[in-house]
């Protein structure tokens, strides 16, 4: 008999991300075909080489009580390393057991990380209690890094920035081909709603991408899975989990809209809430995608020879298109993306559409907009005091 479906559920998500991952990394390293040479010696084909040595035979794994985990097969040393970031929660440990029976099947390695956000008493305990969990799946190598939560943009922003850092310098450090993160169905539409609540663009409104980061080094399988199949499939495999208290304390944003407004919506609009947020996400991230590549062949039309913007053939564009040829050219004279807001692109547009003798616009990062001569000017500035922005306080 197969697996209980919730299992085979979460096990297929993995097997797919997997795939495109490992096929990713085969084609970038390829090694070059050497010159045929007539001179070369013939290897002898009783001879083994490393590339051709055995697998070596399965190691024993640690088991949890009641769960059967017969040896599977095991990767060679030289394959790629996948990750999984790894909370002890039931959506990341769920994602951590898939892991653990799909990589050796697929000639890849497993690994795990479990980043302590320092935030709440005996976090570093909880920390090495997930590093023991993860060793007895079989993954290796298994870290728990520390971090330091700033306060920049709120208790939730910072934690999620201290936690990326983290987790882009342990991938480079270990050499891992992706890090696969636990984001189900709901928290994509908890992102879209919040994203709504906001009044963001079509952007914001595309959620979390299923491959994100350098290189696309982020990978989320189970967007397309709920919260609950994640738990279930944890919970037929006796996997233990922990519930962070974080996620159900209403000081938190998500929180509220987890426990309170999907809810609330659910019940006066139907089940299909969090389905149709999902799949608001997939189709505003399809549309995005197309306007950022009409707006990046769009940027290269109306760019001068000395990098000003042609005001012409800004107004010409949609609205849509150009205010994002804007951002490109802000972002890329300097300003920071987490700083530049919908306003300043807004202002920067009324440089295009509502000219009236404006001064320079003073950006985030020391960079100002300006019009000159039917040309759009962006460029970072060497100012001495650039506490203001132009715009006022966020």
């Amino acid at each position: 008999m197969g697996p209980h479906p919730a299992v085979a559920a979460i096990r297929l998500a993995v097997r797919h991300v997997l795939h495109d991952v490992l096929t990713e990394y085969a084609t970038a390293h390829v090694p070059p075909t050497p010159a045929a040479s007539p001179a070369a010696p013939q290897a002898s084909p009783a001879a083994p080489t490393a590339s051709t040595a055995a697998v070596p035979a399965p190691a024993s794994r640690a088991r949890f009580a009641g769960t059967p985990r017969p040896a599977g097969p095991t990767a060679p040393a030289a394959a790629p390393l996948i990750l999984v970031a790894c909370s002890g929660g039931a959506d990341s440990m769920a994602l951590a057991s898939a892991l653990s029976f799909e990589a050796p099947r697929q000639g890849a390695r497993a690994g795990g990380i479990t980043i302590d956000h320092g935030l709440q008493d005996g976090s570093d305990l909880r920390a090495r209690e997930v590093v023991g969990r993860l060793r007895a799946l079989g993954l290796d190598p298994v870290e728990s890094v520390r971090v330091d939560v700033g306060r920049g943009g709120g208790p939730e922003a910072a934690a999620r920035d201290a936690r990326y850092a983290a987790l882009d310098e342990a991938a480079q450090r270990l050499g891992a081909a992706a890090v696969l993160l636990g984001h189900t169905r709901d928290d994509q539409a908890e992102t879209v709603l919040l994203a709504l609540a906001r009044g963001s663009g079509v952007r914001s409104l595309s959620g979390m991408a299923a491959a994100s980061g350098p290189g696309g080094r982020y990978r989320r399988p189970f967007l397309q899975i709920d919260r609950q199949v994640a738990r279930k499939a944890c919970m037929v495999q006796s996997l233990p989990v922990w519930d962070d208290p974080h996620n159900v304390d209403p000081a938190y944003t998500r929180s509220r809209v987890r426990h309170e407004a999907l809810p609330v919506l659910e019940k006066a609009l139907g089940r299909g809430v969090v389905a149709s947020l999902a799949r608001t996400a997939r189709l505003s991230r399809d549309d995005a995608d197309a306007l950022d590549a009409w707006a990046a062949d769009a940027e290269r039309g109306v760019r001068d020879a000395d990098g000003g913007l042609d005001v012409p053939g800004l107004y010409a564009l949609p609205p849509a298109v150009r205010r994002r040829v804007l951002r490109r050219a802000a972002l890329a004279a300097g300003s920071p993306a987490g700083s530049l807001f919908s306003r300043h692109i807004e202002e920067m547009d009324k440089l295009i559409t509502g000219w009236r003798g404006q001064s320079a616009l003073n950006l985030p990062g020391r960079v100002s907009a300006r019009r000159e001569q039917g040309r759009l000017v962006v460029r970072r500035e060497d100012r001495r005091d650039d506490r203001r922005d132009g715009f006022g306080a966020d």
